[in-house]
């Protein structure tokens, strides 16, 4: 995937910043790989494959509706010389926006594998919840003018005998 460096513009324009921020995150990378998969009505799991990041170099941070994965490799203390670089290793950042109400419940690395379980968990008070409706078939009060009546629910309507 190409990617475009907005620093030339950075140094000529000003107050547009935010703009070329959502340029730069408006496209996806496809490094890090990464699975999302639905394991229930309210649970949810992010899988990405991020061999070689230790626990000390990776970090998640929920804000808002947001859930960030960060990546950044401590720098290598050997002097080596590559001669083919075929393992994409560098630094990563990836943003999922997340429902409301959806919140992380665990997070764990094995076998280079980083799983990110998700949980939506929605108050109650938000929750649909059924009224039941019941039945009296007493007199119901109406109002009329300040003047309370009663109409009998039960009762026909009268007829008028010619």
């Amino acid at each position: 995937m190409r990617s475009f460096d907005y620093s030339p513009l950075y140094r000529t324009t000003v107050g547009f910043d935010r703009l070329f921020d959502m340029l730069e995150n408006s496209v996806r990378s496809d490094w890090p790989p990464y699975n999302i998969e639905k394991n229930g009505d309210n649970d949810y799991r992010i899988t990405m494959a991020i061999a070689g990041f230790g626990l000390d170099e990776v970090e998640l941070v929920q804000n808002g509706p947001e859930l960030s994965v960060i990546g950044q490799r401590k720098p290598d203390q050997q002097h080596r010389e590559i001669l083919h670089r075929g393992l994409a290793i560098g630094n990563f950042k990836q943003v999922f926006k997340l429902a409301d109400h959806v919140k992380v419940k665990a997070a764990n690395i094995h076998n280079g594998l980083l799983s990110v379980d998700l949980v939506r968990e929605v108050p109650e008070e938000l929750k649909p919840r059924r009224i039941e409706i019941g039945s009296n078939a007493a007199a119901v009060p109406l109002q009329d003018g300040g003047n309370k009546q009663s109409m009998d629910v039960d009762a026909e309507p009268q007829r008028k005998v010619a």
